[in-house]
């Protein structure tokens, strides 16, 4: 992976570690936060996506709308699946848990099936960074037990859609050579109109409380996640999928000890040892 490509997944990380603090404080109505967030993504990032277009020639292709459909309804799964996990659960089990199954998966399917071979240190490298996720969620809850087990349940499930979606916007973005930033923003304008009918029959009541109380979450929301994975899908232009995956979990340190500062998380010294183990890891895949 180039040293570039390495900068923009882990500022895609940290990115990503600072909107899912956000994603956690809500303990709201967790649908109407999604839909308001992915309009703000819209509003916010329409202008660069047209430019991007423009600039790129692409244009409303029929590719470029089909490819962004299906991660639409990707995301609407791993949207839900994480708010729901934060609403039950630890984000310090949640997190590591859901970021540790993704890449696992990710990178089990490149390397089969797509026939990627990132090279033996970048492998290994990829596995010590899922020895380190492991290490941070398999300590304490504050939930006790239960807590736990609800956290590593939505955490995979959560890791699942992780995989299915970094997959398919792999392809769209190298195979078909969509244009990162416009196939983001276009993927969030059809998860906004895939989940507006929901919205109005069960959640429309909540929508204004929620704006109203978390309006700087879904700003921060808006403006960082899109950041993150507009990264991410230009450093896959670049470096192969297997590698990108593993590296850009490295956000977990970052999260899981935020977790523990600002929600009182317990089991430092165990997210301390497992946030080493995850640098040691992007340090081989960076070698």
């Amino acid at each position: 992976m180039s040293s570039l490509a390495l900068t923009m997944v882990l500022v895609a990380a940290l990115c990503h570690a600072v909107w899912n603090l956000a994603a956690k404080r809500v303990q709201a109505d967790g649908y109407a936060f999604v839909w308001l967030y992915d309009l703000g993504s819209v509003v916010l990032w329409a202008p660069l996506a047209i430019i991007t277009l423009v600039l790129s020639g692409v244009g409303l292709s029929p590719a470029l709308l089909l490819a962004t459909l299906v991660s639409g309804v990707l995301h609407i799964a791993y949207q839900l699946t994480l708010q729901t996990g934060y609403a039950r659960a630890d984000l310090g089990v949640v997190y590591p848990v859901a970021r540790g199954v993704g890449p696992v998966l990710s990178m089990g399917v490149a390397i089969l099936v797509l026939g990627e071979r990132p090279g033996w240190i970048a492998a290994v490298g990829a596995l010590v960074v899922v020895g380190g996720i492991v290490v941070v969620a398999t300590g304490r809850s504050a939930a006790g037990g239960h807590g736990m087990r609800a956290g590593v349940a939505w955490g995979a499930a959560t890791g699942l859609a992780i995989a299915a979606y970094t997959l398919w916007d792999s392809y769209s973005v190298t195979t078909l050579g969509l244009p990162p930033v416009a196939y983001f923003v276009i993927s969030c304008l059809w998860q906004v109109v895939l989940m507006t009918p929901q919205l109005l029959r069960r959640h429309r009541p909540s929508v204004r409380p929620v704006l109203a109380q978390h309006w700087r979450d879904i700003v921060l929301f808006a403006v960082l996640s899109p950041l993150a994975y507009v990264l991410v899908l230009s450093a896959m232009q670049t470096a192969p999928v297997s590698l990108v995956a593993p590296a850009r979990e490295s956000s977990i340190v970052v999260g899981s000890l935020l977790a523990w500062w600002l929600f009182k998380e317990p089991d430092l010294l165990r997210r301390m040892l497992g946030a080493g183990i995850v640098l040691t890891g992007i340090v081989l895949i960076a070698v």
